[in-house]
Parts: structure tokens; sequence; C-alpha cells
């Protein structure tokens, strides 16, 4: 799945190095992932900041569902 998302033209060299990139590399995919988010808040404004939100319920649970059952 990973090989796949690489060869995406702009956004698979990024994650290639925010995967195994230098720690800078990785720091600043995680600001531009920030901007990217504030970006779409400013032009969207409130759904941006809520359909993550929405979308990160499931993802916190299975998390949470893991770490309890472990």
């Amino acid at each position: 799945m990973m090989k796949m998302l690489y060869h995406i033209p702009l956004l698979g060299w990024m994650l290639k190095e925010a995967a195994s990139g230098s720690q800078t590399a990785q720091t600043l995919f995680v600001v531009n992932c920030a901007l990217v988010w504030l970006l779409a808040a400013i032009f969207f404004g409130y759904p941006a900041i809520i359909i993550p939100a929405l979308v990160a319920v499931p993802l916190i649970f299975v998390v949470l569902i893991t770490i309890t059952k472990g």
C-alpha cells in the first residue's frame, strides 16, 4: 500500500521523506500538515475543523480498544 502512495507525484515523495527521512524532514512534514489544516480552516471555516475531528473519533476508539485489550 505504501509503495502505491509513494508513486503519487507530489504527495509520494513527501510521504517517503516523512517515513524514512531525517528528523528535520519529519518535523517539517508535521508543520506542513498543521499549516494545511489551518489554511483549510481559513478558507472553509468551521467544517474544516469539525470534519477531521469526527473522522478521528473511530480511530481513537480503535486505539483505545487496542490499548485496553493488550
